[in-house]
């Protein structure tokens, strides 16, 4: 049996939310610090020959001076001119270069995500204990593993670069000054790039590895989801006291209209329906309390206290109740059957008063659409 304070299972949609805001997201300093490095590599081995040849020219003219550009104090200015002309370009391809493999190995895995907590002062990370448990830790272990995995293929790139460019490197100095000075940038680059593209396995190791420990860190208990669920949708029980105390603000409030009502229509033992009727408005006939089973009786004992009508019309009755609520019109398809009510109630009232014969009993078979019978 699982213990309850066990996190098994997979973080809700909020608290995965709540983390992104405070900054904590899976990330892979191997794989920001690879990307880095291998996009610079390919920069310089695209621009690093502009910038050498940059560099040259700016040299051989600052140091190829004729005797009027000696004795001349503005030509400092001008050099400096030159020089920035000269070098801008190239060197802010290679940065910009630089820039976009930076962004990039930044949001490779997690996304974009700037959160201020994550950027505030924390005083836990000064606590030398925490400090200990991180450098100790199972996490402590797997960076001193990846430090020597990155120094060993590291030196073993280099070392195999060495082998590989050993020769070219030897001639260099029986080249042409000053295409040997290019050709050593360009061996340079290469090997560069080589070193680089050795950290791929390290990268490539560290961004599953940290997706899995950022996903059990997420993890929650069976307790902490149960909480979460009260707190983001409300305590089910909660929410059916407040149900019920609503159901029965709202029962009072009918029970109150009943006594103002021309007629309830019943079932008779299921269903109660209370409408009420403004010969002199222009709304059509009000449903001003309905109930069913208990409700229906209560509404039954307040209207025959109160002197209110009850007739019994059970299809038109189940129909009212299913589709229309207190304080609205019933539907335009009713009009009639509910008129033949009215009209029935109406004559009764008439005929107690002795203003009228007695009207024929209401017929059985109301005008209702089959679509409206329940």
């Amino acid at each position: 049996m699982a213990d309850a304070h066990e996190k098994t299972e997979d973080p809700t949609a909020k608290k995965t939310a709540d983390a992104r805001k405070k900054g904590q997201i899976a990330r892979s300093r191997e794989l920001s610090t690879t990307l880095v490095l291998v996009g610079s590599a390919v920069g310089f081995l695209l621009v690093g020959e502009q910038i050498a040849r940059a560099i040259f020219q700016v040299t051989q003219r600052t140091f190829t001076l004729s005797r009027d550009e000696t004795y001349d104090i503005t030509h400092m200015f001008q050099a400096w001119g030159y020089a920035f002309e000269t070098i801008s370009m190239p060197v802010l391809l290679y940065l910009v270069m630089a820039l976009v493999a930076a962004v990039y190995g930044s949001i490779a895995l997690g996304g974009y995500n700037f959160s201020w907590k994550s950027a505030a002062f924390k005083g836990s990370k000064m606590s030398p204990i925490a400090g200990f448990k991180r450098m100790f830790g199972v996490n402590g272990l797997v960076e001193l593993l990846k430090a020597i995995a990155k120094f060993v293929v590291v030196a073993t790139m280099a070392y195999v670069s060495l082998i590989t460019f050993q020769d070219e490197a030897l001639h260099l100095d029986m080249e042409i000054y000053p295409r040997n000075l290019f050709h050593a940038m360009d061996l340079i680059a290469w090997a560069f790039l080589f070193m680089c593209l050795a950290l791929i396995p390290i990268a490539a190791f560290d961004v599953p590895y940290q997706t899995w420990k950022h996903n059990k860190e997420m993890k929650m208990t069976k307790q902490e989801v149960k909480d979460e669920r009260k707190n983001s949708e409300g305590d089910p029980q909660v929410k059916g006291r407040i149900r019920k105390l609503q159901y029965q603000a709202a029962a009072k409030r009918m029970m109150q209209e009943v006594p103002k009502a021309d007629v309830v229509v019943t079932n008779p033992t299921h269903y109660s329906v209370a409408l009420k009727y403004d010969q002199k408005g222009d709304r059509a006939p009000t449903v001003v309390a309905k109930g069913g089973d208990a409700l229906a009786m209560h509404i039954r004992k307040i209207a025959g206290a109160h002197g209110v009508p009850i007739v019994s019309a059970p299809p038109l009755a189940r129909a009212i109740f299913h589709t229309t609520e207190a304080d609205q019109e019933i539907p335009e398809k009713l009009f009639m059957a509910v008129a033949q009510v009215l009209a029935y109630v109406y004559q009764v009232k008439a005929f107690k008063n002795g203003k009228a014969k007695r009207p024929p009993p209401l017929r059985s078979d109301l005008p209702i659409p089959p679509e409206m019978r329940y």
